[in-house]
């Protein structure tokens, strides 16, 4: 300490601090600059490499090599700078204007203040990377990390609400005394969005879907894009967005068509009402046989093809059918059915309805 309070007592004076000691305060942020980038660039992505385990959901890249929002840097610069300035102005004698360096301290502590606060509030976005759930399933951690991120900026921006009057010198007595007078009024007046919070909390114990999963609810229909606090947002296919409430997703029936564990291909076909009955049934059991024997064809056991309906102009052939929960598989065999159907009509001397055809004669 003597050998620093000789170097910082030397020199020519310089608005109110001399050589020495304004060497010492440039080193001291010149020293909290390098600190601010090394925790963004080295230590930030190191704790999320040790404390993380897995990768984030929402860029599939590795945690540890994320760095930190510039926010942080700026926060570990001020702290380190307020802490430099104490440390210098209890255990050494600098030779500067105590008055003003006891301001650049007080300015300090208030950005770092600050930004902490804004830190936390971008953090919040890091939440994905420690979120683990039964089974690493990833709609699950995607729903949970939607709802854990709108919790969390919630409760900074509260926190930060009341430190930031707390610093400007509010009283905070008088403060939560007066939200708590008009506590009961605000209770009743937002009792729509508490509902929605509750629907939230309500959707991720429950899970009736998971982001990405594609549900109708109500009269809309889409893929779940976020689960926030208050409310749901489904993409439609016409690739437009819809907001539903989380408090009517609760109290609505909802359909999800990601848990599908396979999808049902149910075609008709309709003969004229002469068709006779042997050719049916040779249809009937060679159409079957056909589409059973397709490796696409599940749920075996309850496929079926069938008469279903005989009226005075024509007689309907229903069929009931299994494949994977493949919208594209779906797709192909659909289409690979009715044209099977088609051989196996004509194969059996069957002539399809026509109505039109009826019409004319």
């Amino acid at each position: 300490m003597v050998t620093l309070d000789g170097f910082m007592g030397r020199g020519d004076m310089i608005g109110g601090f001399s050589t020495g000691t304004l060497t010492v305060v440039i080193a001291c942020a010149v020293l909290s600059v390098a600190a601010g980038v090394m925790s963004r660039r080295m230590i930030f992505p190191r704790l999320m490499d040790i404390f993380s385990k897995i990768e984030r959901i929402d860029a599939g890249i590795d945690a540890g090599n994320l760095f930190a929002p510039k926010s942080l840097r700026w926060m570990v610069v001020f702290l380190m700078m307020w802490y430099s300035l104490d440390w210098l102005a209890t255990n050494t004698e600098p030779v500067w204007d105590a008055a003003l360096m006891e301001d650049v301290a007080t300015a300090a502590w208030a950005g770092f203040v600050i930004l902490m606060l804004l830190t936390a509030y971008r953090l919040v976005d890091y939440l994905d990377a420690f979120i683990v759930v039964e089974g690493d399933n990833m709609a699950a951690r995607r729903s949970l990390a939607s709802v854990a991120e709108s919790i969390g900026r919630l409760a900074v921006v509260v926190v930060g609400f009341f430190v930031v009057a707390g610093l400007f010198g509010v009283n905070l007595n008088g403060l939560i005394a007066g939200l708590g007078i008009t506590g009961l009024a605000l209770a009743l007046a937002a009792k729509d969005s508490v509902a929605n919070v509750f629907g939230a909390i309500s959707i991720i114990v429950d899970q009736p879907f998971n982001v990405g999963d594609w549900i109708v609810v109500e009269d809309a229909e889409g893929e779940v894009v976020t689960i926030g606090l208050r409310t749901t947002t489904l993409r439609t296919g016409a690739d437009t967005m819809i907001t539903i409430p989380n408090s009517n997703i609760t109290n609505s029936p909802v359909e999800n068509f990601s848990h599908r564990r396979f999808r049902r291909i149910r075609p008709r076909f309709e003969f004229e009402e002469d068709s006779d009955a042997a050719q049916l049934r040779q249809f009937c059991e060679s159409l079957c046989e056909q589409v059973l024997a397709d490796p696409r064809s599940t749920k075996r056991a309850d496929s079926w093809v069938r008469v279903t309906e005989t009226i005075p102009s024509k007689i309907t052939v229903s069929t009931n059918f299994y494949c994977a929960s493949s919208g594209k598989t779906q797709r192909e065999f659909t289409e690979d059915i009715l044209l099977m159907a088609r051989a196996r009509g004509n194969e059996s001397g069957l002539v399809f309805h026509e109505p039109r055809r009826r019409a004319q004669m």
